[in-house]
């Protein structure tokens, strides 16, 4: 009997060899992608990402595709990356992917960098987009450390420029090529590289089959995106956006002034508005040329009130343009508004406020003047007041508000007032309402 149990339970062993053997040679790598400048979104969510990896042990795989940081220390986020007892690697890729300023520090704190044929690495400057006549001091010193610390052989001895693909690899600023994230994970398998907690072997290979699964182990690939409310927020924080977010805003909100309520429009710019200032808190801004583009639309707008089109918007959209030039002035190129986007916000401006918005709160004033004179005549309500609702006056049905209690359809009503487009009715109990009646005798 003891011999017999010796041997199914050697059997059991045997059996369940190869799926022990799997889970011991599994490792995960977590890819969070970087794209776009990064900003304090952006920045928080990497932050977040890292610190998991290395809380779980997991290597990491920065897929980048960044010109830069957007007033945001890239010194400090290279710095962690070089801190963390994890791998990490960089990727440049897929084409055209490009990392510039703080994403070519990134590359240099790495454990290891790869490059995608066809990608952009570099220049270094600026690092940060929002002040690209601002370098960072002891950052030569910071970064010689990094390329020491990781063993790398990288030549740092170069003019400041644009390289491709196969230039990075030449100077060792990356040293892998490859064209996809699994090809890249499969071409590291087994390299040692450095971390701040000392050498590590990478086992990164993926497994394409059931076979090479249990006998050589895979990988775990875990893919990270920003999650929707950071994504928006990060869309919404460059200067382009934010300048397409006030001036729609504006307009929107100009709008209302010629409803007689507020509507979707209001909403709706109330609402870009919103994202817009949250972008200022994001990108830093020339607050003069900020304040000669919003007092531009208000003298525009203050002229579209007074029915005319005249010097007052002539000199709001002169303001107007020059503030759309000097409010981001200062940023990198790489993060700057389009100068087709400003001449297009001018023209479409020339044609919203001088001639749109005029045309539509003259023909509001003519609605406004006809039903001012249905005051005192009598309809008949078309449906439920309560308090609005239709009314039949004078051969048209125009929207009434009762002035007291609530109206019953086919009640008589009286014409009161004006609010805006709203007739104010009241009922006529006494009166038999008539199609296009005149005003009773007073």
């Amino acid at each position: 009997m003891r011999r017999t149990s010796l041997l199914l339970a050697f059997l059991a062993a045997l059996a369940f060899w190869p799926h022990a053997a799997r889970a011991a040679t599994t490792s995960t790598v977590e890819v969070i992608k970087v794209e776009g400048a990064i900003d304090r979104p952006l920045l928080g969510y990497l932050r977040d990402r890292l610190e998991v990896a290395e809380r779980e042990g997991a290597t990491v795989v920065l897929q980048l595709d960044t010109a830069g940081t957007v007033d945001e220390d890239g010194v400090e986020l290279a710095q962690m990356v070089a801190d963390l007892k994890v791998p990490v690697i960089t990727w440049v890729g897929p084409a055209p992917a490009r990392a510039s300023g703080a994403g070519l520090l990134l590359m240099y704190a790495s454990s290891l960098a790869a490059v995608s044929p066809g990608s952009q690495t570099g220049p270094l400057d600026p690092i940060d987009l929002a002040h690209p006549d601002q370098r960072p001091a002891g950052l030569d010193q910071a970064i010689a450390g990094w390329i020491d610390a990781r063993d790398k052989a990288t030549d740092l001895d170069w003019t400041d420029r644009a390289l491709n693909g196969a230039e990075a690899r030449h100077r060792q600023i990356a040293q892998v090529a490859a064209l996809s994230i699994p090809g890249l994970l499969n071409r590291i398998d087994g390299r040692t590289v450095q971390t701040a907690d000392g050498p590590v072997v990478l086992h990164t290979r993926v497994a394409t089959t059931e076979e090479e699964a249990q006998q050589q182990g895979t990988v775990d690939i875990r893919f990270e995106n920003l999650g929707p409310v950071r994504r928006v927020l990060h869309g919404v924080a460059t200067p382009s956006m934010i300048y397409f977010l006030l001036v729609l805003a504006l307009a929107a909100l100009a709008f209302e002034l010629t409803q007689p309520g507020f509507g979707f429009a209001g909403f709706a710019g109330l609402g870009m508005l919103a994202l817009g200032l949250y972008g200022l808190t994001v990108v830093p801004v020339s607050w003069f040329g900020l304040a000669l583009l919003v007092s531009g639309i208000g003298l525009m707008v203050l002229d579209v009130r007074a029915r005319k089109l005249g010097p007052v918007s002539a000199i709001g959209l002169a303001a107007f343009a020059a503030g759309s030039v000097l409010a981001w002035q200062g940023v990198a190129p790489a993060i700057g508004i389009s100068p087709w986007l400003i001449g297009g916000a001018v023209v479409a401006s020339v044609l919203y406020y001088g001639f749109g918005l005029t045309v539509a709160i003259q023909s509001r004033d003519r609605i406004v003047n006809t039903q001012r004179g249905l005051i005192g005549m009598m309809g008949e309500a078309r449906g439920r007041l309560a308090p609005d609702g239709p009314v039949y006056v004078k051969g048209a049905m125009w929207r009434g508000r009762s002035t007291g209690e609530e109206i019953a359809s086919g009640s008589a009503v009286r014409v009161r007032g004006v609010d805006g487009l709203i007739l104010r009715v009241e009922a006529e109990s006494d009166g038999e309402a008539v199609a296009g009646s005149g005003p009773f005798p007073q």
